[in-house]
């Protein structure tokens, strides 16, 4: 029998939950059980996956309240978890909206004029999700919802450090009996997940670097695509001309939000040096603002750091950056309230790059800052990582935030403002260096992912073909 896993609260410090990860060969039974249901999900097209959606998202709305105060529980945040559920909502209404189209089979002629090509697609049979804790439930549907109705099966394994809302949203699928037949969630850590990558046809995983080389490793090993979103070290450039107030609103959502616990947090503030002070001292005002959610969720913005690991992390991070000369301007400690972990947000400046806050993901409600004297300056700072996930950029000039961006490595880039990816789905991007590979999981890409295509080439006379061998 599988050994179980205690759950922490973040908020007491308190294992009070227990889940049970499903031995080898009941996970083995629960795939094929999605696989047999698979066949009937894409036989019933793309109408029929929209109506057992759209009924899935009436049972999920009945759930609301449990699966808000199992969020709140797994991340001990209210707001946040809000809004993973109304951005789940709203995911599946547009991927009910987008998918007739982008499935919909084309025709077209070719280049001989005799040979016709019809494209068609088939999907996957069985997709493998592994999220991670710091936006369970959004993150373990963002890849999910587009997968299921491209017709796959599809296989979950959340974090085991934030598990609580499988309960809930398990009691949701259960009363959709077309959708129970190919979507399960299943509870578990590391070895469950590494169990899965054995058993399906595509794997998405969200979280770290190390783990996502693993991950991408067994995929290769089983010859099936892997699908990676890891870590970020994101850069926001503040030049001259930019409007002050609008950026220092949108950097300090962008780095705080959900404790900063984001891949796509900023978390290197590059400023220029006419305005750096103006800047800065701007930004403290206004994280002198925000307070903790403590001692209840209601109380404030910050919530807690999620897990003991993430704070002993942050510890060290804001540690070295001190032992190498930086300045703390406010926060810039862990603190430890209620059996749960803390960190006010943190302004820190004369930092550099041979600072893990600036070279390492952080995870944390941390904002240190740089100034630079040029713009090349500012690029060659914002490319010194191994990360390329997102970044911003504050401008007046929109066409020079335009030609700056074109010179980041990252994928995604918000123009005057911060995060905006993780609010705009539309925008297909792929993941620089070290923060990810594969295709886009946003935009039309991301449904396609899980469609392997096949082509139909077509002869429309019957004539012999000028190639074929001569029978004179």
């Amino acid at each position: 029998m599988n050994k179980t896993i205690e759950v922490r609260n973040p908020r007491t410090g308190k294992f009070d939950y227990v889940i049970i990860p499903p031995p080898p060969k009941l996970l083995s039974q629960q795939c094929h059980r999605l696989r047999r249901g698979q066949i009937a999900w894409e036989e019933i097209g793309i109408k029929g996956r929209i109506a057992v959606l759209q009924q899935w998202k009436q049972a999920i709305l009945a759930e609301r309240q449990n699966l808000t105060d199992a969020l709140v529980n797994d991340t001990g945040r209210l707001s946040v978890s809000v809004l993973e559920i109304d951005s789940v909502i709203n995911s599946i209404d547009r991927w009910c909206n987008l998918a007739p189209q982008l499935l919909q089979p084309t025709a077209k002629n070719t280049s001989i004029p005799f040979i016709a090509l019809q494209q068609a697609a088939v999907p996957y049979t069985l997709v493998g999700v592994i999220s991670p804790w710091n936006f369970p439930f959004f993150l373990s549907n963002i890849d999910t919802i587009p997968a299921l109705l491209a017709g796959c099966a599809v296989i979950v394994k959340p974090s085991e450090i934030t598990p609580r809302f499988v309960a809930p949203l398990m009691t949701a699928t259960n009363t959709v009996p077309l959708l129970r037949d190919v979507l399960n969630f299943v509870e578990g850590g590391g070895e469950t997940g590494a169990t899965l990558i054995e058993a399906v046809d595509s794997i998405c995983f969200t979280g770290s670097v190390k783990t996502g080389r693993m991950v991408g490793e067994s995929a290769a090993k089983n010859f099936i695509p892997a699908f990676l979103e890891l870590g970020g070290k994101d850069p926001a450039i503040v030049l001259e001309s930019a409007d002050l107030d609008l950026a220092t609103s949108a950097i300090l959502w962008g780095s705080v939000v959900n404790t900063g616990q984001s891949c796509l947090s900023i978390e290197r503030i590059y400023v220029a040096e006419q305005i750096f002070a103006e800047f800065y001292h701007l930004l403290i005002t206004k994280a002198h603002s925000l307070k903790l959610a403590y001692p209840t969720v209601e109380d404030g913005e910050i919530g807690p750091i999620i897990t003991e690991n993430q704070a002993a992390i942050i510890k060290e991070h804001l540690q070295d950056a001190i032992d190498k000369g930086a300045t703390i301007h406010c926060g810039g400690k862990v603190e430890e309230l209620g059996g749960g972990w803390w960190c006010r947000p943190t302004v820190i400046t004369n930092v550099n790059h041979s600072m893990k806050i600036m070279t390492e993901e952080t995870f944390g409600p941390i904002m240190p800052i740089m100034s630079f004297a040029t713009i090349e300056e500012a690029i060659n700072l914002a490319n010194d990582s191994i990360y390329g996930l997102s970044g911003a950029i504050f401008s007046e000039s929109i066409e020079l935030a335009l030609q700056i961006g074109m010179q980041i490595d990252v994928g995604g880039i918000s123009i005057n403002d911060a995060g905006l990816t993780s609010m705009i789905q539309e925008g297909e991007k792929n993941s620089f260096k070290f923060s990810g590979l594969g295709g886009s999981r946003m935009g039309a890409a991301s449904l396609q992912r899980f469609l392997r295509k096949k082509a139909f080439l077509i002869k429309t006379n019957t004539n012999k073909d000028p190639w074929w061998f001569s029978e004179e």
